[in-house]
């Protein structure tokens, strides 16, 4: 059965008018009054409903029952990535989405090739937005993750410097990292993330973090993991890791 994400809350019983990326899908399938679809506003759940009315530019349907069905990873992974160039970002976040993810962090970082500031970032971050919802809607997730807007992983005002050491007992935190000695990333999850419901990952773009960039997550409570004998592509590195840290 088709699956739509709707951008305005949803409420059993109601008559509504779709927002206009629903409506278009819905038209573009050449759905008609009677058929069935499914819909979900990211609150938690789905609702069944029923296409009404067809018009030119708008779909009408009325929304039925609540299904509190639920898709997630049982452990929530949060995921800061240093911005892969071209479209492997777009990649990353669909199949970081598809495996689970809980939220994107994109990150500006010194080996990074993609540079983004201002209203370009914002309309980047809004892309990826729009792909996370279509691989929810493709995938079954109810939850759509959150993509925060791009920073800077460290400098003055970085991402790091809000990840305070003190509080890294409430979260647990890895960073991937290519150094000879590091600890593989599953047995740092049996030795860091027990019991942990949240994990926090942070992975470099190609090239990988700078050795100053890794120390000052180091610093600030990460734990270094490695993926293994080979070195992967930034984004294949980022999703094997949120694989890794998904489940306890």
């Amino acid at each position: 059965m088709p699956r739509f994400h709707c951008s305005v809350p949803l409420s059993a019983g109601a008559g509504l008018s779709l927002p206009p990326g629903a409506a278009r899908h819905v038209q573009v399938l050449r759905m008609q009054p009677g058929d069935a679809l499914t819909l979900f506003d990211g609150s938690g759940g789905e609702y069944a409903a029923t296409v009404e009315r067809m018009g030119r530019s708008d779909v009408s349907v009325i929304v039925g029952e609540h299904q509190p069905v639920e898709r997630e990873a049982t452990r929530a992974v949060h995921l800061a990535v240093g911005m892969p160039a071209n479209e492997r970002m777009d990649w990353l976040v669909e199949k970081a989405t598809e495996l689970g993810v809980a939220s994107i962090q994109p990150l500006a970082t010194a080996h990074g090739v993609l540079r983004l500031a201002g209203e370009r970032a914002e309309k980047k971050r809004a892309h990826w937005e729009a792909i996370a919802i279509a691989a929810c809607e493709q995938c079954g997730r109810n939850r759509v993750p959150v993509i925060h807007p791009v920073r800077s992983l460290s400098g003055n005002a970085g991402w790091l410097d809000a990840q305070g050491a003190d509080d890294a007992d409430a979260m647990a935190r890895f960073v991937l990292s290519l150094a000879e000695g590091t600890r593989d990333i599953a047995a740092a999850v049996q030795a860091h993330a027990t019991g942990h419901r949240a994990v926090r990952v942070l992975s470099g773009p190609e090239g990988g973090l700078s050795s100053t960039e890794e120390q000052e997550a180091i610093a600030r409570g990460f734990a270094p993991v490695t993926l293994g004998l080979r070195v992967l592509r930034a984004e294949t590195a980022a999703l094997a890791a949120l694989v890794s840290l998904g489940s306890p």
